[in-house]
């Protein structure tokens, strides 16, 4: 959804970016569930994850951190004060973080993490609320005032919930989707190949490719037009 919009010429232009997640400088506040999965995917997509900010310690470098590096150090009972490679960290007010360069800061863990007496030291230029209500009325008031584009916690974040209602859906159906059309789909795609009259082998990469949708390619498909959407 946060791609779709950065390729959106009209939200792209407002808030003062080119095109795409590759290369943007991205702020993470919370390294939860939420936090993590953001960082890791928009990592995947090319962005930088500058800074991390959990409730103890917060750290920045404009070279960027990997986030699943970054987790597996957290994981192992350190915190971020202690990961290498930071330029910059904060243990006695790790929100602070968020006044270093970034295009997107993206609040994933408290409600009112951007209040009234810090929303103006945000240099982003985009705010994605991945936590539930996680900009106060007076901090978006404040954001408004400076050209933030903010897309909102009731369209960030509802992933989740979207995901549930398909397993709902499962449920009463009993049945996983995508697997009575599965085979097919499948046959159907190779029968065009031969009609076309090519030949390949059934393991190389062009037959590979032809093999039905998997449940989960499916679950992401369906979430991706219903974000997509709703945007």
């Amino acid at each position: 959804m946060l791609n779709t919009l950065l390729n959106d010429d009209s939200f792209t232009t407002k808030a003062g970016l080119g095109h795409g997640l590759k290369g943007k400088r991205i702020i993470i506040q919370g390294f939860g569930n939420v936090g993590f999965y953001f960082a890791h995917f928009c990592h995947k997509a090319g962005a930088k994850i500058v800074g991390i900010i959990e409730r103890d310690s917060g750290i920045y470098s404009a070279e960027g951190f990997n986030p699943n590096d970054v987790k597996l150090h957290m994981n192992s009972g350190k915190t971020l004060s202690d990961f290498p490679g930071a330029e910059v960290k904060e243990t006695l007010e790790p929100i602070k973080i968020m006044k270093q360069d970034c295009d997107i800061f993206a609040p994933c863990a408290n409600d009112g993490t951007l209040n009234a007496n810090n929303a103006d030291w945000l240099k982003a230029k985009v705010v994605i609320e991945g936590a539930n209500g996680p900009t106060t009325f007076a901090a978006d008031n404040i954001l408004k005032s400076k050209g933030v584009q903010v897309i909102p916690d009731m369209l960030a974040n509802v992933g989740g919930v979207t995901v549930s209602y398909f397993e709902w859906l499962k449920n009463l159906d009993h049945v996983s989707p995508g697997r009575m059309t599965k085979k097919n789909q499948e046959q159907q795609k190779k029968n065009l190949i031969k009609m076309l009259g090519y030949k390949f082998p059934e393991n190389s990469p062009i037959m590979q490719s032809l093999q039905g949708a998997k449940e989960i390619d499916i679950v992401y498909s369906g979430l991706e037009e219903i974000m997509v959407t709703a945007t």
